[in-house]
């Protein structure tokens, strides 16, 4: 063989091992990815060549799935009361990435977790028949805060303090899911959702912290008698009214100028809502007390899973005293979610215990047996001694059944609350937050509520806690109570 026949020959090797390596390289090493890649419409048509599994509330499915015409994709997801339930659910889309519980049990409910698979579906390698997911939701509860919340912008969720279990979780203004389950439709709908400024695509429960104005004073107020600063809800307080921030010359007003702030008590300020008393005992605190106090409640947290990644609260750092003493109004830096408010109450009504929210009790096969149960697995920490979330649960009954909290009030029940409205906007030039967060008890059972009414066609002098957020969290603390 001449010098270039052989030269020729090996070349021509060396390309054939080349492609092979590259033809193993891609199948064994980049097959999977390209099998995950979410561009991959074989995806999706495996997806959808069944129908899902679905999610439970009460006993009954709040979802479904429907046959499709002329379409390589056969099923689409439906969704019962989708607009009442979306800020639980999410979507499942053909089109888009999957949201809330359709995306967290996304393969649980379309087959493919390997927790579903019998032997044969091993041998064979099919899909499995899908899992169910059983929430700890309580349909009634859904509802009246729905409806409570009607046309206005605004979020609510409900607690129960004992067992930790996610009663409602609302978001208004809402969507229907369906709008975005059919790939020939979802298009249009995402644009005209996505592009309306009310974002109703925003879960405001779990996913928009926002300054939780005076009901954070029950933050500051629980730091206060734990720290030892104040041995009693009853004992009166060094707090000048006015109240001059530190380092300034700008003098804390209190929403009623008549109301007797003065060195009032720790009960009588939750009352009235006095500023000065919660400024000023913020700054005799020092910001890391009161920040041990509020991550103890689950601020700063931001890993907090229910099991929707819920946004973190925030209490700040690096601040001066003014700061400081802002932020014992829930103002400054302080944000909060609605279910970071309604934690607080819980822990206050459950003896200063807090019980891990969830708002899944379990997860199923076809056949309904448990492949796990979340109400088994959650974690209780105190927070508080019972001394002190006796004192608070007091305090906070004075509120309602005295003070700025009185729309709250449901006979046979007993309520306690804490009124809040917080400045929203430069030099608090926009509509201000209204705030409820609350607890009920009747016959044995107890609730935590908190409600946040971000926009209504209220006018401006009639924003407030009390008129706007505490009727809500009335309708729902009577629904989960049975009132």
């Amino acid at each position: 063989m001449n010098k270039t026949i052989r030269r020729a020959s090996v070349f021509t090797l060396l390309l054939v091992l080349a492609l092979l390596v590259r033809a193993t390289w891609v199948q064994f090493y980049d097959g999977q990815a390209l099998a995950d890649d979410k561009d991959n419409r074989r995806n999706a048509i495996e997806t959808y060549a069944e129908p899902l599994g679905n999610i439970i509330v009460a006993g009954k499915s709040i979802t479904g799935s429907a046959a499709t015409k002329g379409s390589d994709l056969k099923y689409k997801r439906t969704y019962t009361d989708g607009p009442l339930y979306a800020a639980v659910t999410g979507y499942a889309s053909q089109a888009y990435a999957p949201t809330q519980l359709e995306g967290i049990y996304q393969e649980l409910l379309n087959g493919t977790d390997s927790r579903l698979k019998n032997v044969m579906d091993t041998v064979t390698n099919q899909r499995a028949e899908p899992g169910n997911v059983v929430t700890t939701i309580d349909p009634a509860v859904q509802k009246a805060a729905y409806n409570a919340l009607g046309d206005n912008k605004g979020a609510a969720v409900a607690i129960d303090p004992s067992t930790g279990k996610v009663l409602a979780v609302v978001s208004t203004p809402s969507y229907d899911p369906t709008s975005l389950t059919d790939a020939n439709t979802a298009g249009s709908a995402w644009t005209k959702l996505t592009k309306d400024a009310d974002k109703p695509l925003t879960n405001r429960a779990l996913r928009q912290p926002l300054p939780p104005g005076s009901t954070f004073k029950l933050v500051v107020a629980a730091a206060a008698l734990e720290d030892g600063l104040y041995s009693s809800v009853d004992d009166r307080t060094a707090s000048p009214n006015p109240y001059r921030l530190p380092q300034s010359n700008k003098d804390l007003a209190n929403e009623n100028p008549s109301a007797p702030c003065g060195n009032a008590t720790i009960r009588v300020a939750l009352e009235y809502s006095c500023n000065n008393v919660f400024a000023k005992m913020a700054v005799d605190l020092g910001q890391d007390k009161v920040r041990a106090m509020a991550e103890k409640f689950g601020f700063n947290d931001a890993t907090q899973d229910v099991p929707v990644r819920a946004y973190e609260s925030v209490y700040p750092k690096g601040m001066d005293k003014a700061q400081t003493a802002l932020t014992g109004i829930g103002q400054f830096d302080v944000t909060a979610t609605p279910l970071q408010m309604a934690m607080v109450s819980a822990a206050i009504a459950n003896g200063g215990k807090l019980v891990s929210p969830h708002m899944v009790s379990e997860i199923t096969n076809s056949g309904d047996d448990v492949l796990e149960n979340y109400d088994d697995r959650t974690d209780t920490s105190e927070i508080v001694s019972s001394s002190t979330a006796e004192q608070l649960q007091s305090a906070m009954r004075t509120v309602v059944e005295e003070g700025t909290g009185t729309n709250a009030r449901i006979s046979g029940v007993t309520v306690g609350g804490k009124t809040g409205t917080a400045q929203h906007g430069e030099n608090n030039s926009q509509t201000p937050y209204a705030w409820f967060t609350s607890y009920g008890k009747a016959d044995g059972k107890q609730v935590a509520v908190a409600v946040v009414v971000e926009q209504s066609n209220a006018a401006r002098s009639e924003v407030s806690g009390n008129g706007l957020a505490a009727p809500v969290a009335k309708a729902m603390m009577r629904a989960a109570l049975g009132k």
